[in-house]
């Protein structure tokens, strides 16, 4: 319940903070650690391993988030999906949930994606991520909106979820994330 939640915050058994518009946010990872010290924690087989693959996904649109939840759900993969509505949350919550592969759209209120990236790119935990950017947009105009980093992968919408699933199966499988390659761009 809420106030349960709230009460475990109150006793800093998980850490939580709030965003600008006043809602309250606790990390999964602070979850996680929360449910292991309360022996809580789901017996799921990805659990014994300890091998999540951390995505965050940085969507402003409802229905894409669901749709991706969806299919990570449907998905037999142990995969650890947050999803932001904003830039500037992501920017908030990248620090404590450290994804491993980050998600984004480009076009966004406030903050968009590419300047979410650059933001992103002087940090060193930036490095560590693989990123995805999802758009709408053709190679040329995004070209013209922003230069992106180093390696990231630009997939164009409508998304292919067998790609999608495949490259995180193959993460999954190698069990390391890759550094930040030459950049590469699928076909539209």
């Amino acid at each position: 319940s809420v106030g349960s939640i709230q009460s475990l915050v109150e006793k800093n058994e998980m850490r939580a903070w709030k965003t600008q518009g006043g809602h309250r946010r606790i990390s999964i990872q602070s979850i996680h650690q929360y449910q292991n010290r309360a022996n809580l924690a789901p017996k799921a087989p990805a659990q014994a391993g300890g091998k999540y693959l951390k995505v965050m996904v940085v969507e402003d649109d409802a229905n894409s988030r669901a749709m991706y939840q969806e299919h990570f759900d449907s998905w037999d993969l142990p995969i650890d999906a947050v999803m932001q509505v904003s830039a500037i949350e992501a920017l908030l919550d990248i620090p404590v949930v450290k994804p491993q592969v980050l998600m984004a759209d480009l076009r966004m209120p406030g903050i968009d994606g590419v300047e979410m990236l650059r933001q992103l790119s002087l940090h060193p935990q930036f490095t560590k991520m693989s990123v995805i950017v999802i758009t709408g947009l053709s190679n040329v105009e995004i070209a013209a909106y922003g230069e992106l980093p180093t390696g990231t992968h630009v997939l164009h919408k409508p998304v292919d979820m067998g790609w999608l699933k495949g490259y995180f199966q193959a993460l999954m499988s190698l069990r390391i994330l890759p550094k930040r390659p030459a950049a590469t761009v699928e076909a539209e």
